[in-house]
């Protein structure tokens, strides 16, 4: 049945002392996991008003849980003197880390076919949740280039053999009638710039020594040559075309997840790259063809894979020098993370490479063979997300991008059934989205944790299930989240030492974000 509620309030104009305090109400659906959605229509989406932050010794909270709330807002009033009780969290601003560059998602063709089978005003509802300011602070969208396995064929841009010039290269119709339009009313919509960044799943079927798309396959020949080069070429050739619609990327990555194209029998689209090889192509193809081109300062970030192959990765590639001087950062995804510790792998890579970032350019639910696809209403995966997202910032990561912006109920389209989770789910017979519990624990970080927030030291005075994080923003204002997974409400208190104490309460299975501003 599709909504009929009285429209949101109509959006404010963003201004960079305001956060997100308080919200329309959730119109929530329980679909038998352990929690809600929010539903929305083309009328009707439980939009965020934005309101200044209280004054100097008052704090704003917000809070959701699997009980149900969902960014339900609350103030308080910071006090001269410590209570003495419950675990104490301390924010030292002296202790400076890293800034945050930006949190999104990834325009797909699945996602892309999603949002574009609601009607517009459903379309438009459900972009400005993610990119308008009355949304969540989205500032960055992951492109594939050409096909992935969210897609319902699989293209690239050039597969006329030997076009070694790419004198055929051309968009598909999937971004020219879908992916760009959906970016074009996304930036429409946004106060600040998107950050585009470009991914490639597999260069054409020619240029590989498998002949195909997918499976185990890597370039033909060797770094400088032709078949390299012209992969190189090929990225330019896409920034071209996506100029010509005034879209511009931030930044590109070397390929999505090279280690799957070394795979045997790899069932959907891929290009294998050792880190030798990769570091040879970015120094003699990539980073060349790039410097010679107009979008020189376009970022190149290496890897795109999972944590486990960080260490070693950024080795091989990072302490060369003639790699090195093309590369911006490391690209990595939240696959398998549970197996590696982040201290050893995020953690000494930053301390070994420094002026290198690193970003998280992947994240879903729901791809294991045990736990696959689609839970409406899931909180445990919003609690994954929190717990990723917080331990990679605490592990010098700059910044998080979950994968599909929309998929349909069974978590596609996807033409390997390699079906998935998302954050919204589009319903689009009954023209409604849902937004699951990843969505608000996405927003917990994504809306108040502007680019250029710092990342300052926090700690807690005894040993606590709480995990938490701390930034100062560009406008002075201190952020604070904290993630209870436990199944009892933690009291705490806060101690900020320019402007006092105050203390909390962390529900069962809660995630709160608190933001003050101070002297």
């Amino acid at each position: 049945m599709v909504l009929s509620l009285a429209p949101a309030v109509v959006a404010l104009y963003f201004l960079t002392t305001h956060v997100i305090t308080e919200s329309t109400r959730c119109v929530p659906k329980d679909f038998g996991h352990d929690s809600i959605v929010c539903v929305c229509n083309a009328t009707y989406c439980d939009d965020m008003k934005l309101i200044a932050l209280p004054p100097v010794g008052k704090y704003s909270s917000y809070l959701s849980n699997m009980a149900g709330s969902r960014f339900e807002p609350g103030q308080g009033v910071f006090q001269k003197n410590s209570t003495g009780s419950g675990v104490r969290i301390n924010i030292s601003r002296s202790q400076k880390y890293q800034k945050i560059r930006g949190f999104g998602g990834a325009m797909t063709d699945a996602a892309a076919i999603n949002i574009m089978s609601l009607s517009s005003g459903a379309q438009d509802k459900l972009l400005r949740q993610y990119f308008s300011s009355e949304g969540i602070g989205y500032s960055v969208v992951r492109v594939p280039m050409a096909s992935c396995d969210f897609s319902t064929r699989l293209y690239t841009y050039a597969d006329t053999p030997e076009d070694y010039n790419l004198n055929h290269f051309t968009l598909a119709p999937e971004d020219t009638q879908h992916k760009i339009p959906l970016l074009l009313r996304a930036q429409s919509m946004s106060p600040e710039p998107l950050s585009l960044l470009a991914s490639a799943w597999s260069a054409p079927a020619w240029m590989k020594t498998n002949g195909a798309l997918i499976g185990k396959g890597s370039l033909k020949g060797s770094p400088g040559g032709k078949e390299h080069k012209t992969w190189a070429q090929y990225y330019i050739r896409f920034f071209e075309e996506y100029a010509k619609y005034n879209l511009t990327f931030w930044a590109l990555t070397t390929g999505n997840e090279p280690s799957a194209g070394k795979m045997t029998n790899y069932s959907f689209q891929a290009l294998g790259f050792t880190p030798e090889e990769q570091r040879d192509w970015v120094a003699l193809d990539l980073g060349p063809a790039l410097h010679s081109s107009q979008f020189k300062n376009t970022h190149v970030l290496i890897l795109d894979d999972n944590r486990l192959l960080l260490s070693h990765w950024a080795k091989v590639v990072l302490s060369d020098v003639h790699a090195g001087r093309y590369i911006h950062g490391v690209a990595v995804h939240w696959y398998f993370d549970r197996l590696v510790p982040p201290g050893p792998s995020l953690g000494t890579t930053h301390h070994l490479y420094p002026e290198y970032y690193l970003f998280g350019t992947e994240a879903c639910e729901g791809f294991t063979p045990i736990d696959r696809g689609v839970k409406l209403g899931s909180w445990y995966r919003a609690e994954q997300y929190a717990h990723d997202i917080l331990e990679d910032l605490n592990h010098y990561v700059v910044g998080w991008t979950d994968w599909n912006l929309a998929l349909d109920q069974t978590g596609g389209p996807n033409w390997v059934k390699n079906f998935v989770d998302s954050p919204i789910i589009v319903d689009a017979q009954n023209d409604i989205f849902y937004k699951q519990p990843m969505f608000y624990a996405m927003a917990h970080f994504s809306a108040f944790l502007w680019r250029g927030s710092q990342r300052v030291g926090v700690s807690a005075s005894v040993k606590t299930e709480l995990e938490y994080t701390a930034f100062i923003r560009p406008d002075g204002a201190v952020v604070l989240v904290i993630l209870n997974r436990s199944s009892s409400e933690i009291n705490f208190e806060v101690w900020d030492p320019e402007v006092g104490y105050f203390t909390s309460t962390a529900p069962a299975r809660s995630l709160l974000t608190f933001a003050w501003n101070t002297l």
